[in-house]
């Protein structure tokens, strides 16, 4: 993830989070962390509108669309940085529960607009301890539970890492359409298409994790959206937090419980 540097608008509420912290944990969430040795600084977010430009498609070409592909994966890349610059000036050793969320801006479909949201947290008996190799403040989206157990199995966060993938799905031609009409059959074109653009994500998912010198990724989603592009073009994106190895696991061994 590239760095950004501090908003200005930023720096005035963030200079208050050492007198009171905000945050959109749970209460349940909040206990956890504080038990896993967490504590909370502040909220923090990035946000990014975004101008998609002018692709050409070629009908009758199943490829990815390129310059779609750069607006969506660069839009969130600039809400993202925005955020980690907030987790970094606040010393924070990482962000949990990050969202990431889109919406269209304004009266033109062609308006976007990413929003990242995170609570920031310190590792309190040794602050720094669970930051990045490269020194910034790791990003998840785990949720409180899950980051407790986590860290009870001995591995850490790294980073949210993501992948996408605008694709144009060939039309086919009239004989292909009259042929399948009234018959079960599968429509090559169209599971290659989602097949490629897939791969196309997940690969580079893939490689964010490698890039920041993680073991694994966990809690992968993904979803396959139109967009405003057409009915023969869609994006296909997949997310998850990238995770290393830092301690002894110490598992959590579950506790019965009897009813009465």
């Amino acid at each position: 993830m590239m760095n950004s540097p501090l908003d200005p608008v930023a720096t005035a509420r963030l200079a208050e989070a050492g007198k009171v912290f905000t945050s959109d944990l749970t209460v349940d969430e909040f206990v956890l962390l504080e038990t896993a040795g967490f504590e909370p600084l502040g909220l923090v977010m990035g946000t990014s509108v975004y101008h998609i430009g002018w692709q050409p498609q070629r009908r009758q070409q199943s490829e990815e669309l390129g310059v779609l592909t750069g607006a969506m994966y660069t839009a969130r890349e600039n809400a993202m940085s925005r955020m980690q610059a907030e987790a970094d000036s606040l010393q924070a050793d990482g962000i949990v529960g990050v969202r990431l969320q889109w919406r269209r801006h304004g009266a033109s479909p062609e308006h976007i607009e990413f929003i990242a949201v995170g609570t920031a947290v310190r590792f309190v008996a040794q602050p720094g301890r669970f930051r990045r190799p490269d020194g910034h403040a790791f990003s998840s989206h785990l949720s409180g539970q899950d980051m407790y157990k986590l860290a009870r199995t001995g591995y850490a966060p790294v980073a949210f890492v993501l992948g996408n993938c605008v694709y144009h799905v060939a039309a086919q031609g009239f004989v292909q359409t009259l042929g399948q009409m009234g018959r079960n059959i599968e429509m090559p074109q169209w599971t290659q298409a989602y097949y490629d653009a897939r791969e196309i994500a997940m690969s580079r998912m893939q490689a964010e994790a490698e890039r920041d010198r993680a073991t694994g990724v966990v809690g992968v989603t993904f979803e396959a959206s139109e967009w405003i592009w057409g009915e023969h073009t869609m994006e296909f994106y997949v997310s998850g937090t990238a995770v290393r190895r830092v301690g002894e696991p110490n598992p959590v061994t579950p506790d019965p419980v009897l009813g009465f």
